[in-house]
């Protein structure tokens, strides 16, 4: 009989992983989030006394070996995920750990060999793909309504790095530190299409930073490094094309569009960024009709927040209860360190392509 006891969780990083993971976990059937760990101490107990969480430390090399902690969660800037990831499954502890998988594709291999040696559950953060809207969208797509698929095109765009709009968090700005869209925002799109339509092996894109130097209020310069603006057009290995586009340099830009298009049928979604409709309908309908989407609710909703951080944990947490059978050692829905390694294959292929390389292949 599997263990029913909640898995103890310790959560490096209390930015996204405060506002997202922790009611993320306490959403979900099987965990329980009980320590924070932080460089920052006077923002760590300030986060930690808001969520009622006792249990803190701002050494995370001690806090990845924990005895009283069954499950890492590692929830800080990408750059730091290989050192952490590795330090707790050597520790053998459980590890999840957030898009994206590392800073470059040579730490995100290091991270699956690691984990496939230690034969730990492990799993990396795409909860997007549990949104209402894309689990209906999987279904229909896995249920085989496509037919012989023709065509994927996805297209994001929103105002974020606008003259017009306010300055974000500097280490956005620097793709040294994981800054950019393209790993930051189309890397969802690109792990979605990737879990339903099979892997790419080509890729020819454009990575560009529109504005690399940004006035900052006190006179100095920021110097910006990470991209704003891409687009990817892909071969996948079943001989679909697949196109893929971000910006953020569109002054009230608010959008997103997904196409899927197949000799059987067709899935249409359009709208703002976080609200678009989808639609879907068979080649011999009278036209599209709406989607319904998947109205599955984890195992404790009434701990999720309200408005947009609660979408993102509801989806979570609905993520982590696929990944808890994987505890018991049966097979996980969950995302993996594999799924992980390959959208930064492709991102890595699309630098290449942009660098004057044409027709990049991807390199797992």
């Amino acid at each position: 009989m599997a263990d029913q006891t909640p898995k103890r969780v310790g959560i490096v990083g209390v930015g996204w992983g405060a506002h997202v993971q922790v009611p993320g976990f306490r959403a979900a059937e099987g965990f329980e989030p009980v320590a924070l760990c932080a460089r920052t101490p006077e923002r760590l107990e300030r986060v930690a006394a808001k969520l009622g969480i006792e249990e803190t430390s701002t050494d995370w090399e001690s806090f990845v070996t924990r005895d009283d902690l069954d499950v890492i969660s590692v929830a800080t800037p990408t750059t730091l995920h290989r050192d952490m990831t590795l330090a707790a499954l050597a520790a053998g502890k459980p590890v999840l750990c957030e898009k994206p998988l590392a800073g470059d594709v040579k730490s995100a291999r290091e991270m699956v060999r690691a984990a496939a040696e230690s034969n730990l559950p492990t799993a990396c953060c795409f909860e997007n793909r549990w949104n209402p809207d894309w689990l209906a969208v999987a279904d229909k797509v896995r249920s085989g309504f496509l037919g012989a698929q023709y065509l994927a095109r996805v297209s994001r765009s929103a105002s974020y790095w606008h003259p017009s709009h306010p300055l974000q968090a500097s280490w956005m700005y620097d793709r040294e530190q994981g800054g950019g869209y393209l790993a930051g925002m189309l890397v969802h799109d690109l792990d979605f299409l990737c879990s339903l339509l099979g892997k790419p092996v080509s890729v020819c894109a454009e990575v560009k930073t529109s504005d690399p130097a940004r006035e900052l209020p006190d006179g100095t310069t920021l110097h910006v490094t990470a991209d704003d603006t891409a687009a990817l057009l892909m071969r996948m290995e079943s001989g679909l094309t697949a196109m893929l586009s971000v910006s953020v340099m569109g002054a009230h830009a608010d959008h997103y569009r997904l196409e899927l298009f197949g000799a059987d049928g067709t899935i249409i979604g359009d709208g703002e960024l976080r609200s678009a409709a989808y639609s879907a309908g068979l080649a011999t309908d009278d036209g599209l009709k709406p989607l319904t989407v998947d109205e599955r609710e984890p195992g404790h909703p009434e701990n999720l927040p309200a408005g947009l951080a609660g979408h993102a944990s509801r989806a979570m947490a609905l993520m982590l209860e696929d990944w808890l059978p994987a505890f018991d050692g049966a097979p996980s829905g969950a995302a993996t360190f594999e799924d992980g390694l390959l959208s930064l294959a492709v991102i890595d292929a699309a630098h290449r392509s942009a660098e004057g390389g044409g027709w990049e292949t991807v390199q797992i």
